[in-house]
């Protein structure tokens, strides 16, 4: 009996082994495997890293992996919003240097892991440092002649800067620059910190608390020293059919100065340029005028501006009426009749071209290139020979032209 039993479960077992290769062979067939690349760079993740240790160096953002499933899987995959997850396991690593292999996790299953790029990473650990620093401030470029600068102060007065250890020891000043160029007002703003190491290179790599200070800085003008703004003197009007568009000085703003304090304190506040004469001008102007100081009061630097003056024709618009029409592109075989033969035209632009246009500087024509027989609804192009000009209008905006045959002539005996 047990030999029998025996020989019963050899049996079964070979039927059951047979059926489930049968089985496996099926389903392989009907959703084959795949090995494929996941299509995106997958973002490398750090966990388990111990708080008092700080990473040195850079990481590969990402990598790239190739997996092996079946189909309907990757079809899972493929749909989902992150089906695959990258990252280095820190836990009980110390400071020091390590090799940490990648490791990745699958949302989906049956998965098969074949590749990981790049598979492992050096990492740098060591040891989170901090340390407190007085502030320093850098004041950087000089103020214009005649200013000078007050009391300074820094809000707060030191910085706390935090990261590796071999980064922190290189830490030899906290500076912030202030740039004084062109400056004539109190300077009241946030400037941020820079740590520096003993040969004045800034340091990439820490954390700095904080990472503005706030800078307060009077700036003051010294007596006898003051800014006045450039007022130009014009004479006479431009020409006819012109106007002035603009003026501008070189600078706009300058500083005097004088031995007696009360005679620049009681100057108004502008200084006048020389006349400049507009008269009869049609085109822009570039000059340099001299400036109109009292006695004993000079300018600091150049003695005179550079003005600009702008000169723009007075814009206007001008009405053609009884334009004729005229007809080209027309095929020999052909003759065409256009309803209304003349067109208003509206032109606009600088009134003195406007005044001397003649109507033999304007053309309005119809092209008919290519056309049969018909009618046709067109609309006239209006060529101005003259520069300067824009078109606004064309009244109508569209002519009726009926091309029809050209009558053949009776030959004479």
């Amino acid at each position: 009996m047990w030999r029998n039993f025996g020989k019963n479960l050899r049996t079964f077992l070979w039927a059951l082994l047979l059926a489930l290769t049968v089985w496996a062979s099926a389903v392989t067939s009907a959703d084959p495997d795949q090995i494929r690349a996941y299509p995106e760079a997958v973002p490398l993740e750090l966990v388990g890293q111990n708080p008092d240790l700080v990473l040195l160096g850079t990481l590969p953002r990402s990598v790239e992996v190739t997996l092996r499933a079946p189909r309907s899987v990757w079809d899972k995959i493929l749909v989902h919003p992150k089906p695959v997850r990258a990252f280095l396991n820190l836990s009980g690593l110390d400071a020091g240097q390590h090799l940490v292999n990648v490791q990745v996790q699958v949302s989906e299953w049956p998965v098969r892991v074949v590749s990981v790029t790049p598979p492992i990473v050096i990492l740098n650990l060591e040891r989170l440092s901090t340390r407190v620093l007085d502030l320093e401030p850098v004041l950087v470029g000089q103020l214009p002649i005649g200013f000078q600068t007050g009391e300074l102060k820094l809000e707060p007065a030191r910085v706390t800067i935090s990261g590796p250890e071999s980064v922190v020891q290189q830490a030899a000043h906290a500076q912030v620059e202030i740039p004084l160029s062109g400056k004539r007002d109190d300077i009241s703003e946030p400037f941020p910190v820079q740590v520096m190491d003993g040969n004045m290179h800034v340091l990439d790599g820490l954390t700095l608390n904080p990472e503005n200070v706030q800078v307060t800085l009077p700036i003051v003008q010294q007596g006898g020293y003051r800014d006045m703004a450039v007022k130009v003197i014009v004479r006479g009007q431009p020409a006819q059919g012109y106007r002035l568009a603009s003026i501008t000085s070189l600078p706009s703003v300058v500083t005097v100065f004088s031995a007696d304090q009360e005679l620049v304190n009681s100057l108004p506040g502008f200084v006048e340029t020389q006349p400049l004469d507009l008269n009869n001008a049609k085109a822009d102007i570039s000059t340099r005028l001299s400036l109109n100081l009292p006695s004993n009061v000079s300018v600091v630097g150049t003695q005179d501006v550079v003005v600009l003056v702008g000169i723009a024709a007075i814009q206007g618009s001008l009405t053609l009426s009884g334009e004729q029409v005229e007809i080209i592109g027309l095929d020999p075989t052909l003759e065409a009749r256009i309803a209304p033969a003349t067109v208003d035209v509206i032109l606009s632009g600088p009134a003195p071209i406007l005044d001397v246009l003649s109507t033999q500087d304007v053309r309005v024509v119809v092209d008919v290139t290519g056309l049969v027989a018909g009618t046709y609804q067109l609309t006239p192009e209006v060529e101005v020979l003259v520069g300067g000009l824009q078109v606004e209008s064309i009244l109508p905006a569209a002519v009726e032209v009926i091309l029809f045959p050209a009558a053949t002539p009776t030959p004479r005996p």
